[in-house]
């Protein structure tokens, strides 16, 4: 069975404390949406915001090729007509394929909110569908509060969608949209939905739109779907207001891969992943790393005893393959690894451990206890793996360093570091200022490498985050520090711990700057062995 699914991040997501998007935002996610697969594109109100309205004019030039886009809005005002309501204009001059329509069908909501008779609000309904039926439009109508309002009273929630349906209404959305109710609730009244308006000879698509309240938005759209909705309104990684929309991501994945539906093509369904990512990056929120399906932890392995058994058969500790939505198994390294975390993960690095795996095991115990944490610091890993290999070479070696904090009378506070470092042979001596002691720190270990390693010109740190491990000692605690850094695409994290914060930065940033320099020179020699490789070869 198709399940077709309708996407309102960029009207109903937006609602989300914190969130805000431009028009080139939303075009920019929906050309997104749409190469996901997604069949209807809510893009906002444009009765409301004339962002909205700017959208609805320049999401036309998208060339969409899935997607049908909608303008949401209102029914017209109590006592009022269709032709003289400014929102229904607004709706008209959006010009979309399809137009969604949110009624009440609560009678607390008809009485005491928009305060009119339970008559007037059924003809408000019934008028505006059909107002927009007349002009050829698809109307996809929003029963609002619809499961609280059934359970108040029934046969007035089932009149408003009668009311709907009967003006022409292609689709009717079931709304919990306070998010309080329960899968069973939500089933027994979509089953009394659809017998209703089958006695009714009425065939409109019955769709679905959960909010998260109760965390149930997933569980209660699937048990909506298994009473016969084939609509699901939702929004990518569930933003929306208070607790947020029903999350589209993991119902994708769950109605098609554990229940057989059908939602998008797979090819588009190994785009979930980068989906979800997408989003996150354009709206400036940071990704769920824990969410389900797409999140980067979502097939991570760290006990020792599940890495042993993944490592004989991956469905011992997965659900479903990852790659099917995009994602990856990945091993995590820390003191709870045994020899099989260290093992995978190396092989996933291209290194060899050559039977030292119980040597690192041990190392990472060690000095996690001392305040390391590998797993956030898949960088650092690496050279430790690598600083173990019979065959390592350093590029370069960190001598020693002094770093001077000053502040003399009302002159801002200033930074000085020298450092000596061995390249080779070689013994440089440099120092630099910077705005605080690890920048100035940074620039004179760069300064000593650069005439060495101009590709570390390439090289920048772009995050550095301190967190205090054992903080009943106070000012004495513990720091640790992470730093990624980032070349071109290509990004690692280091990490270092010590009761001195310059000294836990260093240790960081020692890792930063060598494994760009070690990966460089591995790149460099397999360039090097396949060029021998293509010299040797016969001539033909």
């Amino acid at each position: 069975m198709q399940i077709f699914l309708y996407d309102t991040t960029l009207r109903d997501g937006t609602q989300r404390e914190g969130l805000s998007l431009s028009v080139e935002d939303k075009l920019k996610i929906a050309r997104a949406l749409d190469d996901l697969g997604v069949h209807y594109i809510e893009g906002g109100w444009p009765g409301s915001n004339p962002k909205d309205a700017e959208f609805f004019k320049r999401v036309k030039t998208l060339g969409l090729r899935h997607a049908r886009v909608a303008a949401f809005g209102a029914t017209r005002h109590a006592g009022g007509c269709c032709d003289s309501d400014a929102n229904v204009r607004a709706l008209v001059e959006a010009e979309t394929p399809v137009v969604t329509l949110v009624g009440k069908s609560s009678v607390l909501h008809v009485e005491k909110v928009i305060e009119t008779t339970l008559d007037e609000n059924l003809a408000m309904i019934a008028d505006t569908v059909a107002y927009f039926k007349a002009i050829g439009k698809e109307v996809v109508y929003d029963a609002e509060h619809f499961f609280d309002g059934f359970k108040l009273s029934g046969a007035y929630a089932l009149a408003t969608i009668t009311a709907a349906a009967r003006a022409g209404a292609d689709s009717l959305a079931l709304c919990d949209t306070n998010g309080g109710t329960l899968p069973q609730e939500v089933a027994a009244i979509t089953r009394a939905v659809r017998e209703h308006l089958a006695a009714q000879g009425l065939a409109p698509q019955i769709g679905i739109h959960t909010h998260n309240d109760g965390a149930l938005a997933v569980a209660n759209a699937m048990a909506a779907v298994a009473e016969g909705a084939v609509q699901v309104q939702g929004t990518i990684n569930g933003y929306g207001e208070r607790c947020g929309n029903m999350d589209l991501i993991p119902l994708i994945a769950n109605l098609q891969l554990k229940l057989g539906y059908s939602c998008v093509t797979p090819a588009q369904l190994c785009r979930l992943s980068e989906a979800s990512n997408f989003v996150a990056a354009v709206a400036n929120l940071n990704p769920d790393h824990h969410a389900a399906y797409v999140g980067r932890s979502a097939f991570a392995h760290k006990g020792g005893i599940h890495v042993a058994a993944i490592e004989k058969l991956a469905a011992s500790y997965q659900h479903i393959d990852p790659a099917l939505v995009g994602n990856q198994k990945r091993v995590v390294v820390s003191e709870l690894s045994g020899r099989g975390n260290v093992r995978m993960r190396a092989d996933e690095l291209g290194l060899r451990l050559n039977g030292a795996e119980k040597e690192v095991v041990q190392r990472i115990k060690d000095l996690e206890h001392r305040g390391f944490q590998f797993e956030a610091a898949e960088g650092s890993f690496e050279m430790l793996v690598r600083r173990g290999a019979a065959d390592y070479t350093p590029p370069f070696e960190l001598l020693d360093f002094t770093v001077i904090v000053e502040k003399r009378g009302d002159r801002e506070i200033a930074s000085q570091a020298t450092v000596k470092v061995r390249i080779g042979a070689e013994i440089v001596h440099t120092a630099s200022e910077g705005d605080g002691p690890v920048n100035a720190l940074d620039g004179a270990i760069r300064k000593a490498l650069l005439p060495h390693y101009p590709e570390l010109a390439e090289v920048r740190l772009v995050d550095y985050k301190v967190r205090i491990i054992d903080e009943h000692r106070g000012t004495a605690a513990t720091p640790r520090v992470l730093i990624e850094s980032a070349r071109g695409d290509e990004r690692w994290s280091t990490i270092g711990a010590s009761r001195n914060i310059i000294e836990a930065s260093y240790q960081a940033l020692w890792d930063s700057l060598e494994l760009p320099l070690l990966r460089s020179r591995d790149a460099a020699t397999a360039a090097a062995a396949a060029q021998g490789d293509r010299s040797d070869a016969p001539a033909r």
